[in-house]
Formats: structure tokens, C-alpha cells, sequence
């Protein structure tokens, strides 16, 4: 039986998902602090629109036809022909928002992605069906009129969908490229989790699901070895007694996933920028993104609010990254941060969606 703490705990985190990522989306891929201090007098405080310039934007250099950078241009390229129908002619702009002309409160791609798999495991009654999820995914990003405001599709989306034009089945479709092993790849993931364990789905079955997901479109060793410790962090705080500390399980996890000292990390008194900066890059790379969740995650435990913001001001790949921090604060508190959640531009279906997901 799932208690009903469990339930309000799968609630939250997935509220805080959405919210995380809308908080850092005007930021996302800052690669310098500085620029977010410029852009923004004090830092991000509360959900803004996308700046009409990015300083670290290298969206010139990313391939239209595949996955990673590469030559832009040709007869027909999968950004523009296949997916983000409309928006190619924004690729070759120097200094272009990643997610350009996207209002505060708007989520970006891999946020919808993550519905479009909430949507699917509702019409298949709570069950995980590949082939169904596929093809939502596939009608969803190859839609005529694009059915979210994103301007950006990460190498990964590219990839699957080049594979897919040159005949592959959707089944064997997801590429290798130099950033597979990204945080992009688990955002997706509490969604399945969480669903399967409401559900009555084993734990371990439950992992083996998120793993054979992950590898559709993240087909990594080292991705999915994180995707494991990830997963096994949420079983421990969706079912924590209330008299276990959350920072512990947190601790155990950086231990156990990375050898990583959290605590000891804590002592030297550094600041998050240089944390998540100098320590470990900010990038998307899961090498550094995972340690940084798990140190946001650590040090902000009993102030997620703050630690959504750090998270924000960081910059680097603070969208993806904050998306799992957000899981990780609502299943430790029960509740999302509500003011930000109403301000989200579709708050009501994302509600509606997820009260699907987490009803008994």
C-alpha cells in the first residue's frame, strides 16, 4: 500500500521539476556568472522571459542535419524539415537565445518531453509501453505547427531523429555523440520512477525500466550507471521515515555513486560558483552535472527554495541540472514552491497531468 506522504511527495517533486527548469531557462548555458549578473541586476530572483541575446551561444556551431556540431545547411536537415519546423532560420544567428523569444514561466523541450511520457504512461493505464511512448514522442517533435515554444533541440533529439530519416526503427535510434553522457538524459526519468513505484512496480523493475528508457535515447554505460544511483536516491527519499535525515541519504548517495566527501565539500566554505564553475564544470557533462546536483542538493536540503536559485545562478547547464535538483526538493518536503508553480504558463495541465500520474 502507498502511503499517502508518498503520493504528496511525487506531487511535489514533479512540480518542482517544472518549475526549476522555467526558473533557469533565461540563463541556461550562461557559461560566465558575470553575464547573468548583467542580464539580470542581482541574479535570477523569480521566473523571467529569455533575454533577447546570449553571450555564451554557440548555437552557430550545432548541427541541423544530426547530433553534435557540425555543418548547417543542405537539402533537407532534420532541424527545420523534421522537428522545430520554423525555426531553422534561428541556428544560424550569432549570439541566439538557445531558447529565444520563450516568456516567463515557459518550459523548455526536454520539460515537455517529459509530459509527452507522463501523457503516454496515462494512456496506457500506468504501464510503460515502448512503442507507445516512441510514437508520442515522435508526433509530438515532428508536428507540423511545433507543439511547445523551444527554438533548441539538444544533440541527442537530432541524432535520434537523423537515425530515424536514414531508416533505422525507432527502437535503435539513439545516437552516440561527444555529449551522450549528459544530464539531458535523466531529466525524463523521476517521471517513470515515480510512476512505476506508485504503481506497485518493484523497485529494481522499476530501475530496469528508467534504464531501458534512458538507453532509446541516451545510450550510455556511464549515463546509465548514474541513472541507477539517481533512481535509487529517490526510492530512499519517496519512502524516507520521518525521523531518517534526508542529508544522509543525500551523503550516501555521493559516496556511493562518486566517492565524493558532500560534508567535507561543505567545510571549505567555497561559494556555489566556484563549486560548480571550478570544481566541476557546469556544462552538461554527467561527469561534473551529477555532483553538482547532489552538492545543491546537500547544502540547500532544508532551503530548496535557495537552492533553486543557486542552482539558477550558477549558469552552465542549470535547466537540465535543476530539473533533477527539483525532483530531489520535493520529495524531501512534500511540497513544490507554490507561487512559482501557479506562474508557470500551462500550470493547470501540468497539474492535471501529474495528478493522473500520482492518483491511487
Amino acid at each position: 500500500m502507498i502511503s499517502l506522504f508518498a503520493r504528496q511527495r511525487a506531487r511535489a517533486a514533479l512540480r518542482n521539476q517544472f518549475v526549476a527548469d522555467a526558473l533557469a531557462m533565461p540563463v541556461h548555458w550562461f557559461y560566465n556568472p558575470l553575464d547573468i549578473d548583467r542580464a539580470f541586476v542581482g541574479g535570477i530572483q523569480g521566473l523571467e522571459d529569455a533575454p533577447s541575446r546570449h553571450p555564451s551561444s554557440i548555437i552557430v556551431l550545432h548541427s541541423t542535419r544530426q547530433g553534435g556540431r557540425g555543418s548547417q545547411g543542405g537539402q533537407r536537415e532534420i532541424v527545420g524539415d523534421v522537428i522545430l519546423k520554423g525555426r531553422r532560420h534561428l541556428w544560424g544567428v550569432p549570439g541566439m537565445h538557445y531558447h529565444h523569444g520563450m516568456r516567463a514561466g515557459e518550459n523548455t523541450l526536454n520539460a515537455h518531453c517529459t509530459r509527452v511520457l507522463m501523457r503516454s504512461l496515462a494512456a496506457s493505464g500506468g504501464h510503460y509501453d515502448v512503442q507507445h511512448f516512441l510514437q508520442a514522442y515522435i508526433a509530438f517533435m515532428t508536428a507540423e505547427s511545433p507543439a511547445h515554444p523551444d527554438t533548441y533541440a539538444e544533440s541527442w533529439h537530432r541524432g535520434f531523429f537523423a537515425n530515424l530519416e536514414s531508416g533505422l526503427p525507432p527502437e535503435r535510434c539513439g545516437a552516440v555523440t561527444h555529449d551522450t553522457a549528459s544530464v539531458g538524459g535523466l531529466v525524463s526519468i523521476a517521471a517513470l520512477f515515480l510512476n512505476a513505484r506508485l504503481h506497485g512496480v518493484s523497485c529494481e523493475d522499476a530501475q530496469a525500466q528508467c534504464r531501458t528508457h534512458l538507453s532509446l535515447t541516451h545510450p550510455d554505460e556511464t549515463l546509465a550507471r548514474v541513472c541507477t544511483a539517481y533512481t535509487g536516491l529517490l526510492e530512499a527519499l519517496l519512502f524516507r521515515e520521518p525521523t531518517t535525515p534526508a542529508a544522509e541519504l543525500i551523503a550516501t548517495t555521493a559516496q556511493q555513486s562518486l566517492g565524493l566527501d558532500l560534508a567535507a565539500l561543505l567545510r571549505k566554505g567555497r561559494d556555489d560558483r566556484d563549486i560548480i564553475g571550478r570544481v566541476f564544470s557546469s556544462a552538461c557533462y554527467i561527469s561534473d552535472s551529477w555532483p553538482s546536483v547532489l552538492y545543491l542538493a546537500y547544502k540547500y536540503c532544508d532551503d530548496p527554495r535557495a537552492g533553486l536559485l543557486a542552482n539558477a545562478n550558477v549558469g552552465g547547464d542549470n535547466v537540465h541540472r535543476g530539473a533533477l535538483l527539483g525532483v530531489l526538493f520535493g520529495l524531501l518536503h512534500r511540497q513544490e514552491e507554490r507561487d512559482w508553480f501557479e506562474q508557470l504558463a500551462e500550470s493547470a495541465e501540468i497539474t492535471r497531468e501529474i495528478d493522473i500520474l500520482t492518483q491511487e
